[in-house]
């Protein structure tokens, strides 16, 4: 699609008239065919005449536009084409912003990244993403919540990915319901590339390789994954990036997202996580996994122009370097 220039006015994406309506670019369908010119509009078309000249040119999910139409989110005046793309929630009875609003002198985590479609965070190990009951308090959901609440701007926020509680790095979240289709289906096509650093005990051999091997529940034990058979396919990359005399300093790339998927590959390999008891890891020198999220990379969803997030290095991570 080509760039496509906007302006907010509140909860409305305005686009200019002019640009959507010139002839010298067919923009491309979803399935990469080049769509059809339809139809012309003129001042107070109605909405539905609108959407299918939108939909006619394969500018935006079809879905979205749908759903935009069916909630009188699409309007035309001649010469600029508003799109409701930015509803905010409701603070007083959204759960997320409700719990927000109770936990005002909890902290706000840095944001490494921020504009009208997207926000990533950097969650500290220790914190969770998202709650497992109701009412839980202390989550990066929660914190984003509140980061927008400060802002005045309470758009229904919700992460893209995840990382577990002990894993610091960054986490993505979308700021409406367009940002969330794209980067969803990003997410299903492996089109998010996350990259980690690990420190593993032992010597890697040989340095630099893929692990291939499908995860499943350990039926022994409800916490644990494994190496199973019949397990999901599970795709991970690492390269040696430092060597110590007992542990070695490991780059990953993740090719899918189970859960634990780094920390049991790594184990499955024979070198487990440092601080990583669950999976064999000694606790000598840190009591949680030595696993941090380095660096995210994705298309971003309104201009497909590649987005690189690098989050700081942790402090457990320096102290542990200098420790080794």
């Amino acid at each position: 699609m080509p760039m496509l220039h906007y302006k907010r006015a509140g909860e409305w994406l305005e686009l200019d008239w002019q640009q959507l309506s010139e002839g010298s670019w067919s923009a491309p369908n979803y399935d990469g065919q080049p769509g059809e010119r339809t139809g012309t509009l003129e001042a107070g078309s109605h909405p539905h005449q609108v959407r299918q000249w939108l939909l006619a040119r394969s500018l935006f999910p079809e879905k979205w536009i749908n759903r935009l139409f069916s909630v009188g989110g699409i309007r035309f005046d001649g010469q600029r084409l508003g799109l409701l793309a930015f509803p905010a929630a409701d603070p007083l009875s959204d759960p997320l912003y409700r719990q927000a609003r109770l936990s005002k002198g909890s902290p706000v985590p840095t944001v490494l990244f921020e504009d009208d479609f997207c926000l990533v965070l950097y969650k500290e190990a220790g914190m969770p993403v998202h709650g497992t009951g109701a009412n839980q308090a202390g989550t990066l959901d929660e914190a984003a919540a509140r980061h927008m609440l400060l802002q005045g701007d309470p758009l229904p926020v919700r992460h893209i990915h995840r990382l577990d509680d002990d894993t610091s790095g960054p986490v993505l979240y979308s700021k409406n319901d367009f940002a969330q289709w794209k980067l969803d289906e990003a997410m299903r096509r492996k089109a998010i590339d996350r990259r980690y650093m690990a420190f593993v005990q032992g010597r890697l051999r040989p340095p630099a390789g893929t692990v291939d091997a499908p995860i499943g529940k350990d039926r022994h034990h409800r916490s644990r994954r494994r190496v199973a058979q019949g397990g999901d396919a599970a795709v991970t990359h690492y390269e040696t990036a430092e060597m110590y005399a007992g542990a070695t300093l490991v780059r990953l790339q993740l090719e899918t997202g189970r859960t634990h998927q780094i920390r049991v590959h790594m184990s499955h390999l024979g070198h487990p996580l440092l601080g990583d008891s669950l999976y064999g890891g000694s606790v000598q020198l840190l009591k949680t996994q030595a696993l941090h999220g380095e660096r995210l990379i994705f298309a971003h969803p309104w201009t497909d122009s590649p987005v690189e997030v690098a989050a700081p290095e942790p402090d457990w991570l320096t102290e542990l370097r200098a420790k080794l």
